[in-house]
């Protein structure tokens, strides 16, 4: 069973994630965000809205 030999596959394999580990990091750093986002304190009270049905 060709199938179940993994030396056509397994190079593949392993080189598939090799380079997944080495270049993913890299360019998920870009989407990191380096500055902690400030809370602004939200003093706005919000008035209720009721629906206009019963």
């Amino acid at each position: 069973m060709p199938q179940l030999d993994p030396s056509p596959w397994f190079l593949i394999l392993m080189s598939s994630w090799i380079i997944l580990i080495l270049f993913a990091p890299a360019k998920m750093s870009k989407f990191i965000n380096l500055n902690s986002p400030t809370m602004k304190a939200n003093k706005t009270i919000t008035k209720p809205w009721f629906w206009p049905w019963p």
